[in-house]
């Protein structure tokens, strides 16, 4: 066999991609305020023709190694924009595979008008979710998410990210109670920490 016999993995070829695509390098502010030399756009990954279904079966298929799959969770979503392209790709990738599992949104606030709802798509009242985000820097965008969820009277498994900052949002998930799980931190895309 050669090495030519050899193709990378999907998780592989995922952070390949990340690290081409959604890693821009140069001064940012991110949304917690904090300013950083570089910035990491998901979007560009959670967007992407190639990359999105990558996300949706790797992040299953890591969920499934931690006891999340869809035997264990019956929805997943999370804060609107950063968590609604990987909640659809978690539900295309469960279907792709002959299983069930919803995607639904977590507005910022909810409608003032209409059903005036907060979680848009199926109602996970009395189900078992996983939230989910990009990434995370402070812990703020997951921690308004499964504000939202705990108030519909879901049942919160756990929470996953695509990227792990290293800047405390682990911290916040856990003491709150839930398990914290992500695909990549900054080792895995050879960036530093940043205060």
């Amino acid at each position: 066999m050669t090495t030519a016999d050899f193709s990378p993995t999907p998780r592989e070829q995922l952070l390949e991609l990340v690290k081409e695509l959604a890693v821009v390098h140069g001064k940012v502010t991110l949304s917690s305020g904090k300013e950083a030399d570089y910035y990491i756009d998901l979007r560009r990954i959670t967007l992407h023709h190639r990359a999105a279904p990558l996300v949706g079966h790797v992040l299953l298929d890591h969920l499934e190694e931690v006891g999340l799959g869809t035997a264990e969770v019956d929805a997943a979503g999370g804060l609107t924009l950063g968590a609604d392209p990987i909640a659809d790709a978690l539900l295309h990738a469960a279907a792709s595979r002959g299983q069930d599992l919803d995607a639904f949104v977590v507005r910022k606030a909810a409608k003032t008008h209409g059903m005036q709802r907060q979680i848009e798509g199926p109602d996970i009242t009395g189900r078992r979710v996983v939230v989910v985000e990009d990434t995370s820097t402070t812990g703020g965008s997951l921690l308004q998410a499964i504000d939202a969820v705990e108030a519909a009277g879901a049942q919160i498994m756990g929470v996953a990210t695509l990227v792990d900052r290293s800047t405390g949002a682990k911290e916040k998930i856990e003491e709150r109670g839930y398990a914290y799980h992500y695909l990549f931190d900054l080792d895995d895309l050879g960036l530093a920490p940043q205060a």
